[in-house]
């Protein structure tokens, strides 16, 4: 993995939660509120869990402060639609600006931290926990996207291959 990949992850993340949100922006707080079935019930809990796990990962890559809560919080962490927006969109940016300043040598590193979902000190190579930060956000977004599919909402295409340059 070169950074390249990285830089290419983070613009396809804002692009798909641009779409999410734009979507997402139509409905009522009540549908996006509603439990819908999904791991974390609904369209808000979801995006709100999605911020949330992006801003630990982060945290771990910056070698920063963690944000507050847990996994279990994470769902109501952000309960102002307008809030949560505004804080998606500069962690999106946050993200980008990570990935475009990001060294080849971090990509060869380690990364360590303590893992409040398993309770464990953890070390794993940078390259594999920053693929996981972005498979974790394409399933969580594949999960908002069907969510709004079935309120009726009509997100983009998601191919990668589709991204705008």
């Amino acid at each position: 993995m070169r950074p390249a990949y990285a830089q290419r992850m983070a613009r396809y993340n804002r692009w798909q939660n641009n779409n999410l949100y734009d979507v997402a922006d139509r409905l009522s707080d009540k549908e996006r509120r509603l439990d819908r079935g999904a791991f974390f019930k609904s369209i808000h809990a979801t995006l709100s869990h999605l911020l949330w796990a992006d801003g630990q990962w982060m945290a771990r890559f910056e070698k920063q402060e963690r944000p507050p809560g847990s996994i279990v919080d994470s769902v109501s962490l952000f309960p102002d639609w307008d809030d949560l927006k505004t804080k998606r969109a500069a962690m999106d940016q946050r993200i980008i600006s990570f990935a475009d300043t990001l060294p080849e040598t971090w990509l060869d590193g380690e990364v360590s931290w303590f893992s409040g979902a398993i309770q464990r000190d953890m070390t794993k190579p940078a390259w594999i926990v920053l693929t996981h930060m972005f498979n974790h956000q394409t399933h969580h977004r594949g999960q908002v996207h069907a969510m709004l599919t079935h309120a009726g909402g009509k997100p983009h295409d998601t191919d990668f291959w589709v991204m705008p340059e």
